[in-house]
């Protein structure tokens, strides 16, 4: 029997619960009526920030143009080296003082999506400028429930001063939704979760909550009676589809929910649902990432591994001093070796992330295919302090808009801003120019 077509936003619903459905077959009739383009994949966009620079000597690739070996920092993206572009040369010259004195990290988060020169200020006066993310969402974001979606794995407030006269808005933020106002990220994954897949009445919601707590269910018992009516009209290869998304949020939620992952009775403060391990946090976080933009309830995430200037203890590495502690190496080979093994921990997070994009098919194309994931710093050695050819990384090429499989060398000063201008074009966005930007890259 053909199969019957359903919408493209429709939702699983049940108490409390309204779960998207990713894209199936049975879409395509609906979206083809609607027009040539509705019938494609959409764009996304996505920027991931790691702080306090990196050991380039051991992230540089060697060789340029298709033929580039990743070095010892970037091995772990062997599997798909094909799906990223390595780009040298590129700088976030608004990250420097230019009068200001001290506070780089603080300027560094500022300025890596808005490519503006933060206000040097402690108190409610700050100031940078617009991010990449807000702009995109406004030519991307279509009907999605959420324009643009934050995330984070390392709690900080939004005021007061955490950097050399720099208020803590600066470093621990990355998206600016207007100049004077930072977008708070989310860092504990059991509410993101809720967020995304607790959709419903407002009065339904804490219903659904605690009956999932207290009996142990499953927020996809919830939605069976839906998912046995969309199974029925769908095909088998839709099945197969569905069941494997559905599996994919069941397991994200055994992983909130696992005890053993909780954080310590050390801890002050115990939100559920954060691992106590930071690798399986960033993965946990950046599954949650994946499924928003699978199920297109984003198109734009932005997603920081820890706060600029973050002195979190990488005690899994068997390292004993903090992350910015140990940035400041002073040219000691053991702390540029532990600097290298943290940066190189941090890729194989992401390489966890970039693989299963890879892996969840749309149509004759994937996931990661139809992004544009930006991967990087705005520091380029934290003993230094510079801003010069920043380590940066793009992964996917917005459904062929991007060159991807290359390492490639731009002239000293190129801004950073000028690929995310050429992205912001990619999807077809009418900017002609972001922060500092000069123009957009030739990509080859």
């Amino acid at each position: 029997m053909p199969f019957q077509p359903i919408a493209r936003r429709t939702f699983l619903r049940g108490l409390g619960t309204a779960i998207a459905l990713p894209a199936l077959e049975a879409m395509t009739p609906l979206a083809a009526a609607a027009g040539p383009a509705a019938g494609q994949a959409p764009q996304r966009l996505a920027f991931l920030y790691v702080p306090n620079g990196m050991h380039m000597p051991d992230w540089t690739p060697e060789g340029v143009g298709e033929g580039f070996k990743l070095n010892k920092i970037l091995e772990p993206l062997a599997e798909v080296q094909q799906h990223i572009s390595i780009f040298s040369g590129l700088g976030c010259d608004n990250a420097r003082s230019h009068g200001d004195g001290p506070g780089d990290h603080a300027r560094s988060a500022a300025s890596f999506l808005t490519g503006m020169h933060p206000v040097k200020t402690e108190g409610r006066d700050i100031r940078a400028g617009v991010s990449i993310d807000h702009i995109a969402a406004k030519y991307i974001a279509g009907d999605t429930p959420f324009p643009t979606l934050e995330l984070g794995c390392e709690a900080g407030k939004l005021a007061g001063t955490c950097d050399s006269g720099y208020s803590c808005a600066y470093s621990n933020s990355i998206s600016w939704r207007s100049p004077s106002q930072p977008s708070g990220k989310e860092v504990n994954p059991q509410l993101v979760f809720d967020r995304l897949f607790g959709g419903g009445s407002a009065a339904d919601v804490p219903e659904s909550q605690f009956r999932r707590r207290e009996r142990q269910k499953s927020i996809l018992d919830f939605v069976s009676e839906d998912t046995q009516r969309i199974q029925r009209r769908i095909s088998m290869s839709d099945r197969r589809k569905l069941d494997q998304y559905m599996e994919s949020i069941r397991g994200v939620e055994r992983r909130i929910a696992d005890p053993a992952s909780r954080l310590s009775l050390s801890d002050l403060e115990r939100p559920d649902g954060v691992p106590k391990d930071y690798g399986e946090h960033v993965r946990l976080m950046g599954d949650l990432m994946v499924l928003a933009l699978q199920a297109d309830l984003t198109r734009v995430a932005t997603f920081m591994f820890a706060n600029e200037g973050s002195n979190h203890r990488y005690r899994e590495l068997e390292i004993s001093g903090g992350h910015h502690q140990i940035s400041h190496h002073q040219n000691d080979p053991d702390k540029e070796g532990a600097i290298s093994r943290i940066n190189r921990y941090h890729i194989e997070q992401l390489a966890h992330i970039l693989k299963r994009m890879n892996e969840i098919k749309e149509g004759d194309s994937t996931l990661l295919a139809n992004t544009g994931l930006v991967y990087g710093s705005a520091i380029r050695d934290g003993n230094r302090h510079d801003h010069h050819d920043v380590p940066v990384l793009m992964a996917g090429n917005l459904g062929g808009k991007m060159v991807t499989g290359r390492h490639q060398i731009f002239p000293a000063k190129t801004p950073l801003m000028n690929l995310f201008l050429t992205m912001l074009q990619g999807v077809g966005a009418p900017v002609e120019s972001v922060g500092d930007s000069t123009g957009t890259l030739t990509l080859v």
